[in-house]
């Protein structure tokens, strides 16, 4: 096993077409694996900048990660992967995932058992991919003697993302790789690749991908600093699902260091204070990978230790194709 995980770069709705095409570009360059396209509930769609990365790129795998089918129908999905996947050669990858569930009620819709609908969906999607004309009667979603007419790739990847127990062991059964989410510790995320990995049996091994921001600097105390700012932006949200979810709970508390009582205190300061005066440096190591170069190496391995394949990491700032590169020159 290599000492250390892939490394990727995470983009999202929150960023122009511009700003993702000029750091999948400075990723390719740095010896990146992938780029993931994170698709946050009405934020821009993530297609055109996937689409723009894919034409600008010719190495670096492009992959949407999630396509949520509360929000877009199966067939749907399928038939933008394909046409991605045709103009990208043969780069792409998919993630399928429920959503958050908040943001999928305000469509009228009720995502509260999201596993039979994910699993409709890698039913649907798998089959169009192959080639096969699928019927398919879903509990949540249908397809009644669709075949796509464009060109696809059936053994392109799809992976599934959740960190509850039936959805991570139903990735591990029938997906290629399960997607974790930011604000999970590496213990928690430990746990959920043995699940993955027993439920995979003999087959070949699935690929965990973790999310997470990233600050690398010569001066690693500043790079802190930047880290806690992005993690400080997502601790109150979290911490609320945590107190309703408890695997949510789980995923930041497990191994943090850091206890109940800290994360209220952090979640209600944020309100008014920065995140690099609400949040000590315990927040930075079990959510970020922040630091020196080496600093941000011997973490990465951490994670490669406990299972995790691959890191998307979010570069944000003027310097991020700086930090992309200078990480990459030490991957090299």
């Amino acid at each position: 096993m290599s000492a250390l995980p892939k490394i990727s770069i995470r983009l999202d709705g929150g960023m122009s077409p511009a700003e993702c095409v000029r750091l999948a570009c400075a990723a390719e360059a740095a010896g990146f694996a992938s780029v993931w396209f994170a698709e946050n509930a009405f934020a821009r769609g993530i297609l055109p900048a996937a689409a723009a990365c894919a034409a600008a790129t010719s190495r670096i795998a492009i992959n949407a990660g999630v396509f949520n089918p509360y929000s877009r129908h199966p067939t749907m999905m399928a038939m933008e992967i394909a046409a991605l996947d045709e103009l990208a050669g043969g780069r792409v990858g998919l993630g399928l995932g429920s959503g958050i569930a908040a943001a999928t009620r305000r469509l009228a819709i009720d995502p509260d058992k999201p596993l039979p609908a994910l699993r409709d969906a890698l039913a649907i999607v798998r089959g169009l991919l192959a080639g096969e004309t699928v019927d398919h009667a879903g509990d949540h979603f249908s397809a009644r003697g669709v075949a796509l007419e464009c060109p696809a790739r059936a053994d392109l990847p799809i992976y599934l993302a959740g960190r509850g127990r039936l959805t991570v062991k139903f990735a591990g059964e029938a997906a290629d790789g399960l997607i974790v989410s930011n604000m999970c510790t590496v213990a928690f995320a430990g746990g959920l690749a043995a699940t993955v990995a027993a439920a995979r049996g003999s087959r070949p091994p699935a690929a965990i991908v973790q999310y997470m921001p990233a600050a690398v600097g010569a001066d690693g105390d500043a790079a802190v600093k930047r880290a806690l700012g992005a993690v400080g932006a997502m601790v109150p949200r979290y911490w609320a699902l945590a107190a309703k979810v408890p695997a949510a709970k789980a995923a930041l508390t497990e191994g943090a260091g850091i206890d109940d009582e800290t994360f209220a205190d952090a979640a209600r300061r944020l309100a008014d204070e920065p995140a690099d005066r609400a949040l000590d440096g315990r927040f930075a190591h079990a959510f970020a990978l922040a630091g020196t170069v080496d600093d941000c190496l011997a973490r990465a391995a951490d994670y490669r230790a406990a299972g995790v394949t691959e890191l998307a990491l979010t570069f944000s700032g003027p310097d991020a194709a700086d930090e992309i590169a200078a990480l990459g020159r030490a991957l090299a």
